[in-house]
Order: structure tokens, then sequence, then C-alpha cells
């Protein structure tokens, strides 16, 4: 039988007024559950955790218009304005680009339940992201692993193991096999190991996407993991708690071995980043474009190791590898020294004001000398 969100228990578990939370329960009741993209049609429901993630996120849009002076009766009552006064709150706490479009996401998919398409924008449209750091990229330019940035992965998890065995557990199955977070606690140790030598990612995944990792020589990881198994859900997840006190717990271990980007710089998503760097490199024989080295592969090997490093992490494009990895064109634009509008006024001066020829001796294209000179 198919997994049902509990809708009620989700919206009562914010402080909403009862006339806004049965509205938004009706609303939720109908259409929660449904696709809502532009770009793709599918009569599969939403998983549960989506579901979750988009019923509490609407519901806390609601809850800080109230605590903003806004009386908001219904949903039915939201307005542009709200949604103006709400992205600049959300910009001026200083939340990512990739956050706040997500909840856009989530208002507008509201609106359209509603028939009010055209209330909530992207996010484009009521701030400059290049002004506010807010530009979303689908490229790392950064490498987010972590021995990039300096911390022994094998040494701090085992002495996050004399905090909590568990959490070190969690985060080992992460390094081995490139598991997401939420995928390393609904893990079923006993239960995921094919007689294929591939473990099976099927509890946990982005968009309910299942996938094989080859296991090579690391039962070791699973046969740890196996002696921590809930007896009655078969992951790693504790029998007393829920797996949203245990998501606390581990986050709370996180912070106290300083495993956070205002701590030692990483998160534990940089263990999933170091894994894919890691299958790159053994399939190319060269290091991932994020590690910055120069070193191009053999075109053959690269679209090779770039199919697998998707496979690997669950992902159906091959451009999503470019998260982990980044690109060499990337890496290489990023090495270079900032061209200013003084450098650039020069070579259009030299260039008898030809953007072309003055783009092409300063090493950028016409469009990003436009802008520039737009800037000025």
């Amino acid at each position: 039988m198919a997994a049902i969100l509990n809708i009620r228990a989700v919206v009562r578990g914010h402080r909403l007024t009862p006339p806004m939370a049965e509205a938004l329960i009706r609303l939720f009741d109908e259409h929660v559950s449904a696709v809502h993209s532009t770009t793709r049609i599918s009569t599969k429901a939403l998983s549960i955790k989506t579901q979750e993630r988009r019923t509490s996120a609407i519901c806390r849009a609601f809850v800080e218009l109230r605590e903003g002076g806004f009386a908001l009766a219904s949903p039915w009552n939201l307005r542009s304005k709200h949604v103006a006064w709400l992205v600049s709150k959300w910009v001026g706490e200083g939340q990512s680009g990739g956050t706040i479009e997500n909840k856009l996401t989530y208002l507008r998919a509201l609106a359209d339940w509603m028939s009010k398409t055209g209330v909530v924008g992207t996010l484009g449209d009521y701030v400059d992201r290049r002004e506010h750091g807010l530009v979303r990229s689908y490229v790392a330019e950064a490498d987010r692993s972590w021995a990039a940035n300096g911390v022994n992965a094998t040494e701090k998890i085992e002495a996050i193991a004399q905090t909590c065995p568990r959490v070190a557990v969690q985060l080992k199955l992460q390094a081995a096999f490139g598991l997401r977070l939420e995928e390393s606690f609904m893990l079923q140790p006993l239960r995921a190991v094919r007689d294929t030598g591939l473990l099976a990612v099927t509890r946990g995944t982005k968009g309910g996407r299942a996938r094989d990792v080859p296991l090579e020589a690391k039962m070791a990881v699973l046969e740890e993991a196996a002696r921590f198994c809930n007896p009655v859900t078969g992951s790693t997840v504790p029998e007393d708690r829920t797996l949203k006190q245990w998501r606390d717990w581990y986050y709370y271990v996180m912070e106290r071995h300083g495993i956070t980007k205002a701590g030692l710089g990483v998160t534990s998503h940089g263990l999933r980043h170091q894994y894919l760097q890691e299958l790159y490199e053994k399939v190319t024989g060269v290091a991932a474009p994020v590690k910055q080295l120069g070193t191009r592969p053999d075109p053959a090997l690269h679209a090779e190791a770039m199919r697998r490093v998707v496979e690997a992490a669950g992902h159906s494009r091959v451009t999503k590898a470019n998260a982990y990895l980044s690109t060499f064109a990337r890496q290489e634009r990023l090495a270079k020294p900032l061209v200013t509008l003084a450098q650039a006024a020069v070579a259009l001066q030299a260039a008898g004001g030809n953007k072309s020829h003055a783009a092409a001796a300063l090493g950028i294209s016409r469009q990003a000398l436009y802008r520039l000179l737009a800037s000025g």
C-alpha cells in the first residue's frame, strides 16, 4: 500500500489560525501530491518527502506573513505584495538563491491551485540576483569535498564515532557509496546487497529514482552498518526515534564536531562530492576539473566517466555531473583575472570602438564586455 502524507498533522504543526489551516488542508488534500512543472508531465504522485516539504514551506510562509503584520484570513488572500515582502525578508536573512527559488516554486504551485496564476514570480522578478549574490549555478565552482578543504575523512569520522557510532556509520556509508543524507538514513544494509556485487539504493532517493552502486571492496562498511539495524524498519535509524528526531540529532553531532560551512567549511554532503570525484579520476586517470589541475583526459574516457558519475549519483541527465565535478571551461574562466571597466575602456579605444575585437583582446566574450560596460 502506498504511503499517504498526514496533511492535517503537518499543517497543524504550524502556528496558523483555524480558518487558514482548514483552507490550506482542503487545498493540500486535492493538490499536494500532483507534480507541478511546466516541462514535465507525469501522472505519478510526488514522493511523500517532497509533499511534506511543499506543505511545510507553504505553511511557514503564511506564518511569516502573519508575524510580519499581514493578517491574511485565507490563502485566497495571497497577493503579489505579500510574495515580494517574503522574498525581501528571505534575501535579508541571507538565504541562498536556490532555497528562495524552491520556496517560490511551492508558492507558485499553491497560486496555480487557486487559479491565481501570475501572483508568484521567480526570484529574478523581485531582486537583481547578481547584485545580491543569488545566481544559481549548476556547475561547481568550488571543491566541496572534505579532502579539498583539509579534512581527513577517516580521522574525522573516527572522532565522531566516539560521540555517536551510529552517526559515524552513516557517514561511512555516504563516503563509501556516495549516498545522500536521507539515503544513508533509510538504507537497509541486510536487504540492499545484490548477488551481482551491487548495492541497491531504493529508499530515501531523490524523486524516487532507485539505482545500483558497485560494492567493490566495501562490504566491511555494510557489515558494520548491519550491527545498528533497526529490527522493525531494517534501516539504521534507531527504533526509539522518528526520522525527524534522528535527523536533528545527526545535525547536532555534525555541528559539535565542526562539520558545518561555518566550522571546518564542509558538510556531510561533501563526502558524496568526494566519492564522485574519485570515481571520475578512476575512470579517466585525470583529476576532476574542479581540482583545477588543468590536465584534460581523453574525450572518450571523459564521456564515459560523466556517464558513470551520473549513474552512481542517481541523476538522469549527464550535465548533472557538473554539479560535483565542474567543467574545464568554467575552471579556466575562474582562473582568469577579472577584467576591470578601465581595462575594457582601454581595449575598446585600441580596437577603434569595435566591441568584438576588444572582447577578443581582453579574452572575454562580447556579451561579457557588454555587461561590463553596462555596469559602469
